[in-house]
Parts: C-alpha cells; sequence; structure tokens
C-alpha cells in the first residue's frame, strides 16, 4: 500500500499535525479543506484512505462521507472521521454516513497512526468477507 490519503481538514494546525504525523510514516497526502473540493479530488484520483473532518465550511463531513460513498471507486475506501465531535451519538451518526472509523480530536501523536492503521485493517477485513 502506497498509502495514498487525502487529508479533509479546514484547521489549518490540525491539517499541520496530522500530515506532519503521516507522512513520518509513510504516509503520502494530499489536502482539501472543504468537503466540495475534497469530492471532486476524489473523482479524479485513487486514493487508499480518507480522513474526514466533521465540522466543514460549505459542507459538513457527513454530507461528504455519504457523496464519497455515492462515487463508485470509493466504495471500498476506509473514511476515518478525525473530529471534535464527540457528544453521544456523534460516532454512530459518522459510521452511519458511511464513515469506516472514527478518532477523537484532539488527536494523540503517540497513537494516531495506530488507530488509523487499525481501522483501516479492519475495514479491510470487513470488504473481504463480504
Amino acid at each position: 500500500m502506497s498509502k495514498k490519503t487525502l487529508l479533509i481538514e479546514d484547521n489549518a494546525q490540525n491539517s499541520y499535525l496530522a500530515t506532519y504525523l503521516l507522512e513520518k510514516n509513510g504516509y503520502q497526502v494530499t489536502h482539501a479543506a472543504d468537503g466540495l473540493k475534497a469530492i471532486e479530488m476524489a473523482k479524479s484520483s485513487n486514493f487508499e484512505l480518507i480522513l474526514l473532518d466533521i465540522q466543514l465550511p460549505s459542507m459538513d463531513g457527513y454530507s461528504v462521507a455519504r457523496s464519497l460513498r455515492e462515487i463508485k471507486s470509493m466504495a471500498a475506501i476506509p473514511i476515518i472521521a478525525v473530529t471534535s465531535y464527540a457528544m453521544v451519538g456523534d460516532k454512530e451518526k459518522a459510521f452511519a454516513a458511511g464513515c469506516n472509523g472514527y478518532i477523537e480530536k484532539p488527536i494523540d501523536p503517540d497513537r494516531f497512526i495506530s488507530e488509523i492503521e487499525k481501522i483501516v485493517t479492519n475495514s479491510k477485513s470487513k470488504e473481504k468477507n463480504k
């Protein structure tokens, strides 16, 4: 896996930290600061992973996830919500919208990559068993 990743995040500090951690661990990161741009990028690129903030300008992450799942080439790509939305029901809303995983912000730099890899592994395992 070349780990070609789309990071959908509008906060510069969050984007910087996530990118640093991902690139340090061999991921190739492409950025999108809003959902509409991310959807267009996903249509023309073959990402292997999407990290998705939920609170985005113009279109929330739930809508972005649902839209990404409508793109045939994105159907099996793991989408992980990386969000500060941590109220009761928020995780379930992310899964219902099409996310495969959920990581709360602020991210823990010591566990971020291992959390991602665990979610990706579980997602691929579920996809094989369909």
